[in-house]
C-alpha cells in the first residue's frame, strides 16, 4: 500500500485543515498487564466459562494442536497523522492489514 509523506487533513485540535505528516505505528498485542482484555484467561474465569457442567461453546473443547494452528501472513498497522502546526498525533480508527506500507520512499513491514 502506497501513501504520501504529507497530506492536508482536518486536525481536531486546530479545528481546521492543516498539513499532516504520515507515519506507521504497529498494533500492540495483549499483554499480562491487561489480563481482562478480550480472550484473556482470567476474563474467562471471571465469566465462569472455564469449568462446571453444561455447554461452554468454544471453551468446552481442548486446546488446538500446533499443527492445526494457522498463522497470518500480514500484520496489522495503524496509521498516525501528526499535525505540523501543533505537533499532535491522531490515529485512524481501524488498523490496516497489509504486508507492507510505503510512505513516500520509506517501507514499513
Amino acid at each position: 500500500m502506497k501513501l504520501p509523506q504529507e497530506t492536508n487533513r482536518y486536525c481536531p485540535k486546530c479545528k481546521k485543515k492543516t498539513k499532516q505528516k504520515i507515519s506507521v505505528a504497529k498494533q500492540k498485542s495483549r499483554s499480562s498487564t491487561h489480563p481482562m482484555s478480550r480472550g484473556g484467561k482470567s476474563r474467562l474465569k471471571a465469566r465462569g466459562l472455564t469449568s462446571g457442567p453444561g455447554n461452554h461453546g468454544k471453551y468446552s473443547r481442548p486446546a488446538i494442536k500446533s499443527w492445526k494452528r494457522k498463522s497470518k501472513s500480514t500484520k496489522r498497522m495503524s496509521i498516525l497523522y501528526t499535525c505540523q502546526v501543533r505537533k499532535k498525533a491522531k490515529g485512524i480508527k481501524k488498523a490496516i492489514r497489509a504486508g507492507r506500507i510505503e510512505i513516500g520512499e520509506k517501507v514499513a513491514k
